[in-house]
């Protein structure tokens, strides 16, 4: 929803009726004062058409809803904190205006639904109860584990890459490369001593990947090892490993 435009809108049936104190009426993106001015100044629609009266009042219904929606997620955001800092479930139950803790954790959970998805199609907020609050949030923490381990595990790819692939682009005198794998050395060579980021590792592993399928389509067509050299061979050997247990990934 734009909120600002739907208040520009509650605004101008205020001006069309010309309210006397429609210059009282806040901003459009200051939505809570200008709701606040449209519900108090209601009246100065009374001699409009019912079409005006049921747009403006319909508006301030979107509004306050959408008020009510933007404020749950920052409630939420607020227990949690207040959480960390050690507050009490029993200190914060008058601040959730319930009579008890269990009712102030039961709140907190309803509010977190708010930021939390399932695992439908369309990713819909979960149901407004703990439970599904529960599961929505375990299923958040095992999906960031497996990303923390992805993670890792490509840092520990990268970690391999770089200096295997110094180690084939040392050996290249002793390997019997066509052109296609001598571009790809090429490339090899030119990223190498500036990979960093992860976007240079995937395009260093790609380079490396490709060479390694070049050479590797060479002896196949050949019938001979490209490796001239035991260092090469080696070289060559640990490259194969690693291009065919490590799928190229950013």
């Amino acid at each position: 929803m734009d909120a600002a435009a739907l208040v520009g809108e509650l605004r101008q049936l205020h001006e069309d009726a010309e309210d006397p104190d429609v210059e009282r009426m806040p901003a459009d993106h200051e939505v809570y004062g200008a709701l606040l001015y449209a519900e108090q100044r209601a009246a100065a629609l009374r001699a409009q058409s019912l079409e005006v009266r049921r747009a403006a009042a319909l508006g301030r219904v979107r509004l306050w809803e959408y008020l009510k929606e933007q404020a749950e997620p920052h409630q939420a955001r607020a227990v949690d904190d207040a959480r960390a800092a050690g507050v009490p479930w029993a200190e914060l139950a008058p601040a959730l205006a319930v009579a008890a803790p269990s009712a102030a954790y039961n709140k907190a959970k309803r509010l977190k639904a708010s930021t939390l998805t399932d695992e439908t199609p369309h990713a819909h907020p979960v149901r407004r109860t703990p439970e599904a609050v529960l599961q929505a949030e375990r299923r958040l923490v095992q999906e960031q584990a497996a990303e923390r381990r992805a993670q890792e595990a490509a840092q520990r790819r990268h970690e391999v890459l770089v200096p295997l692939a110094a180690r084939l682009l040392a050996q290249r005198d002793g390997l019997s490369a066509d052109e296609d794998t001598d571009y790809w050395f090429e490339e090899i060579e030119a990223v190498l001593p500036h990979c960093r980021t992860p976007l240079q590792m995937v395009s260093l592993q790609r380079y490396l990947s490709a060479a390694v399928r070049s050479l590797s389509k060479q002896e196949q067509r050949t019938a001979r090892p490209v490796a001239r050299t035991d260092e090469a061979h080696l070289a060559l050997t640990a490259a194969k490993e690693f291009v065919n247990h490590s799928p190229i990934t950013p």
